[in-house]
């Protein structure tokens, strides 16, 4: 399945709804490559 979710309910979708909601709909990227840094407690 791809890596579609729902904008309101934050749940997994298939590529099908996806298409045809397109305004609910995020298609998720994969960021492996840029890790974002930890911030520090102070």
């Amino acid at each position: 399945m791809a890596p579609y979710r729902d904008a309101g309910t934050g749940q997994y979708v298939s590529e099908e709804y996806a298409k045809k909601n397109p305004k609910t709909t995020i298609k998720e990227t994969d960021k492996k490559s840029t890790p974002t840094p930890k911030k520090k407690k102070k």
